[in-house]
């Protein structure tokens, strides 16, 4: 029953469950209607993000293992159930007048549905995917990116018409059930299964498909080199990526003098990039594999931040910054491919949590790290100078991956060759 299933539905169903939780992203909508509404500061308004970010990359590290193990339908139901909720509940919050409560709806429980949410289609897309498994997961993650540029405008609407409390019953109602339908019909492939396409393929000899390097399990990967190189390259990457998108337009205002109605334009032309970064990096990985692409990431990066202090030429500045930006998106619709080629299938959900810590940590310190630099110079150099530095490491780290690889490769095939001999 599982074989006769679309491949292609599957992937709509993944974008469906990504485009809901993805809404959380324009929590900043909220924030002054519900502090000026409330009476809450603009500071404890914001508290409800910043816990739902930090709860997204932990509780996907958490729940990978119940998403292995419980499969994709039940997990996305639960991060429907959770997810739904949380919005929904935050309207009741409003409607009570309590901030703990909107903490707990909007921070505690969305925050737990986002990371559930996020991690439960991914390992079943590449597992559909053996083929084109960057665009698969390309296709989902940008799902993610573009559910904010959705819900922003339909939620600024929704409060002016309805008010934020019914707001967030409708969208917390419309989320659920969007994920339930996608959860609906999402389901793993038959063990081994391969597209007609690819089976040809490999008969006729046409093309080669690359073997994944080993099949391991969670516990197996994170005691293995490239675990730690691919989680550093990926924190770093997140890092500067979630830097830039938090002090884009403040910085292109002050250091070439772009206007505010320019820097917002740019903003909104940063989120396509993200979201486009998503889909175009991870499509090309197929074709240039994912260690090439991380290597191209840090390359433009380096270039970029090298450029930027030294960059008076408005167009150019920005040009940079959406480069780093499409970096950052592409960073996150390779993983769960790489992980895959790295460590295969069998327990690819709980590997994929396990590297997405590096989301919250990231999301700690790009702000904090920015924030702090700029506070004590009274400038953004620094900054630029700061993560060319962190980048130039994650291009180093990135070219040990390719090595390490290798040598992993080199040493399987010789493990192969003496046990042929042996048999």
């Amino acid at each position: 029953m599982q074989a006769m299933k679309n491949r292609w539905l599957i992937a709509l169903s993944a974008i469906s469950i990504h485009l809901s939780i993805g809404g959380a992203y324009a929590y900043s909508v909220y924030t002054t209607p519900v502090s000026e509404q409330m009476g809450w500061t603009p500071t404890q308004v914001t508290i409800a993000f910043t816990i739902m970010m930090a709860l997204a990359g932990s509780s996907a590290a958490l729940f990978g293992k119940f998403v292995e193990k419980n499969g994709p339908r039940k997990s996305a139901i639960l991060a429907g159930v959770l997810f739904g909720l949380g919005q929904a509940g935050s309207g009741l919050a409003i409607a009570i007048d309590s901030l703990p409560f909107f903490l707990m709806s909007y921070g505690v429980a969305s925050g737990l549905g986002l990371g559930i949410g996020y991690i439960s289609p991914v390992s079943t897309l590449v597992k559909w995917f053996p083929d084109r498994r960057g665009l698969a997961t390309g296709l989902a993650v940008l799902g993610f990116g573009t559910g904010a540029l959705i819900t922003a405008p339909l939620a600024a609407n929704l409060m002016t018409a309805i008010g934020i409390s019914n707001t967030f019953y409708f969208l917390g109602a419309a989320y659920f059930v969007f994920i339930i339908l996608g959860a609906s019909y999402i389901a793993p492939p038959p063990e081994g299964w391969m597209p007609a396409s690819m089976k040809q393929n490999m008969a006729s000899g046409n093309k080669v498909y690359k073997k994944d390097l080993q099949q391991l399990t969670s516990k197996e990967a994170v005691r293995t080199k490239r675990f730690w190189l691919l989680w550093t390259m990926m924190l770093i990457n997140t890092t500067a990526g979630i830097m830039m998108i938090s002090v884009a337009s403040p910085m292109a205002q002050e250091v070439v003098g772009l206007s505010a109605a320019a820097a917002a334009t740019m903003v909104g032309i940063m989120g396509v990039f993200n979201g486009g970064g998503r889909l175009g990096w991870a499509t090309a990985s197929d074709y240039i594999g994912r260690p090439n692409v991380f290597l191209i990431f840090f390359l433009i990066q380096t270039v970029a931040f090298f450029m930027l202090p030294i960059t008076t030429n408005i167009i150019l500045f920005q040009l940079l910054i959406l480069l780093v930006v499409s970096c950052y998106g592409g960073g996150f619709s390779n993983l769960p491919a790489f992980i895959g080629d790295l460590f295969g299938t069998k327990q690819l959900g709980a590997i994929h949590g396990y590297l997405l810590t590096t989301w919250s940590l990231g999301g700690v310190f790009g702000p904090m790290i920015v924030s702090q630099i700029r506070a004590r110079t009274d400038s953004y150099t620094a900054v630029f100078y700061v993560f060319l530095a962190l980048i130039l490491l994650a291009l180093v780290v990135s070219i040990l991956m390719k090595l390490d690889i290798k040598k992993t490769e080199k040493d399987l095939k010789q493990q192969q060759e003496e046990e042929a001999v042996n048999y």
